[in-house]
C-alpha cells in the first residue's frame, strides 16, 4: 500500500478528516476527534498505527512478527504499528484500517454510530 493509497482509504470512512496535530510529517487519521490511524506518511517503509483488540494484537504480532509490532509511541495493548511494504497482503491491510475505525467508532455514543452508519 502506497502513502496515496493509505491516506485515500482512511479518508474514505464517513466523517473521517486528516490532521496534523503532532507534526507536519504525521498523519493522523481521526473520526469525530478521535484518533483511528496514526502514520508518518513519508516514511520508508511506510508504516501505520492501527487500533486493535488486545486479543487480536497479541495474535497477529506473533503471526507477523516481522511486519507487526506493539503500538510505537501508544499504548501497546490497544494499538499495533503495522509495516506498509508489501510483506502482508492489502487485504488485510484494508482490514486492519477497518477494524480500527471500527473500534473507534464503537467507543461512541449510539446515536452518533447510528448516524455514521456503524451501528
Amino acid at each position: 500500500m502506497s502513502p496515496e493509497e493509505l491516506r485515500a482509504f482512511c479518508l474514505s470512512f464517513n466523517e473521517a478528516v486528516e490532521d496534523f496535530p503532532f507534526a507536519p510529517e504525521i498523519s493522523v487519521f481521526k473520526v469525530l476527534g478521535k484518533v483511528f490511524a496514526l502514520s508518518w506518511i513519508d516514511a520508508r517503509p511506510l508504516k501505520v498505527n492501527l487500533k486493535c483488540d488486545p486479543e487480536d494484537a497479541v495474535r497477529l504480532r506473533d503471526e507477523y512478527p516481522e511486519l507487526i509490532i506493539p503500538g510505537y509511541h501508544m499504548n501497546k495493548r490497544h494499538w499495533n504499528t503495522v509495516r506498509l511494504d508489501g510483506g502482508l497482503p492489502d487485504r488485510l491491510v484494508r482490514e486492519l484500517i477497518e477494524d480500527s475505525y471500527d473500534l473507534v467508532v464503537a467507543g461512541l455514543p449510539r446515536a452518533v454510530r447510528l448516524r455514521l452508519d456503524r451501528p
